[in-house]
């Protein structure tokens, strides 16, 4: 299951394309003591998306991730966990460059591989902690290395670049509309850009950080700069984790699913509750029955947020069989799902009574389903007169959207009252 990250079916007309992500930073300016690529959002490591935004690109044919040797363990079990496909992991240099040169490697010496890969045309090369790369930009930064030999994303400064004398004092500045800031991905012919890293000195490989750059200085190489997205900034400072969580977030909820079956109170219910949330995200509904085709393509699509609607208080039979049809489809739950379990009680007596058993039960199964990566959420909706129900949906509404945007493990298994 995926949230929708655009078209994957076109793709430049060169074979093959490779990715080479370096991955072996210490987060320092991050601060903590785990390595920024490796720090859980949404309860999912950061360069685990990065890969997934490759891997999710049918024309680039293998994915290096490089990493220090003492977290070359830590990315298999990444792997391994979240099922990543078509992925080589190197262990990298004591910087950057070496790190990249060696992730180079594996296309022409055994000693970086168990096997040769096959040499690609064209090698993207993209910061693993930039997770939010689109193919369009991929694909622009690949066809312009085609045909120039190199190519870069950029963007325009946002702040202006000054230098300082030796005294602390303002020697000069630049003129912030001729510049531009150097972001990923960049592209190469990989013949260009493994001959540069052959060439380079030790204190190109120690001390620099731009490739562009050794394409231009030792293969004479002049970039083609392709003008890229607001989306490909790096996560480098702790709030970036937060700016990065709340993006993901965001794109997890775009989408809601209403489960409801055909009795009167919880069809009622069903509708007047799709027709109000589909004003705010699109919205389905259907019925929970296990012949449901279209269930089933929703599980396969990018849907991670649902409703089912009980029609007995607190009970949670159709909650429950909603996760044996998620479990049965056999799709990894790559980002945690929200499922709220809304309880109806319609009776003539609106007193709120709930026993310590049924708080207990609803507790315990969410605890359950959070270990399979299911958020559950309890929903009560009390009304005898029809005459205010849909004021108490839109209030339910409301609850729903706050729980699907915040996506907050810690309020799981609780009642909410609408």
């Amino acid at each position: 299951m995926e949230p929708s990250s655009g078209s994957r079916d076109a793709g430049p007309a060169v074979t093959p394309v490779a990715a080479v992500l370096p991955a072996g930073g210490s987060g320092e300016r991050l601060g903590g003591a785990t390595p920024k690529q490796f720090c859980a959002v949404q309860g999912r490591p950061l360069v685990s998306y990065t890969v997934r935004a490759m891997e999710r690109i049918s024309w680039i044919s293998n994915i290096i991730v490089v990493v220090s040797p003492e977290n070359i363990e830590t990315m298999k079990s990444i792997i391994e966990k979240y099922g990543h496909k078509r992925v080589v992991i190197v262990k990298g240099g004591i910087t950057r460059h070496r790190s990249i040169f060696n992730g180079l490697k594996v296309f022409v010496e055994n000693e970086f591989s168990n096997h040769l890969l096959q040499k690609p045309e064209v090698v993207i090369i993209h910061d693993a902690v930039r997770p939010f790369v689109e193919e369009d930009i991929l694909s622009k930064v690949v066809m312009a290395a085609k045909e120039y030999g190199a190519a870069g994303a950029i963007r325009p400064l946002v702040s202006t670049v000054i230098a300082s004398a030796a005294d602390g004092c303002l020697d000069h500045s630049l003129e912030r509309a001729r510049y531009r800031a150097s972001e990923m991905p960049q592209a190469f012919l990989f013949d260009i850009i493994y001959e540069a890293y052959q060439q380079c000195t030790d204190y190109d490989l120690d001390y620099g950080t731009e490739c562009l750059h050794l394409a231009l200085k030792y293969c004479k190489t002049n970039a083609k700069l392709v003008e890229g997205t607001a989306d490909l900034w790096k996560v480098t400072y702790k709030r970036d984790l937060y700016a990065a969580e709340s993006i993901i977030k965001d794109n997890l909820s775009q989408q809601v699913c209403v489960i409801a079956d055909v009795k009167e109170a919880v069809a009622q219910i069903g509708f007047l509750l799709h027709e109000t949330l589909k004003s705010q995200i699109e919205a389905v509904s259907i019925s929970l029955s296990k012949n449901d085709s279209r269930l089933q393509n929703i599980f396969s699509g990018q849907c991670y947020n649902f409703v089912c609607i009980n029609d007995k208080k607190y009970a949670i039979q159709e909650t429950q069989q909603l996760v044996d049809m998620l479990e049965k489809s056999d799709l990894p739950l790559l980002y945690p799902v929200v499922l709220i379990s809304m309880h109806l009680d319609i009776s003539e007596n609106i007193s709120f009574s709930i026993g310590i058993e049924e708080l207990t039960r609803i507790k315990k199964f969410a605890g359950e389903m959070k270990k399979k990566n299911i958020l559950v959420y309890g929903l009560l909706i009390q009304y005898k007169d029809h005459l205010v129900l849909q004021k108490i949906v839109n209030s339910a509404a409301a609850l729903i959207m706050a729980l699907i945007k915040d996506r907050n493990p810690e309020l799981i298994g609780q009642l909410l009252v609408a």
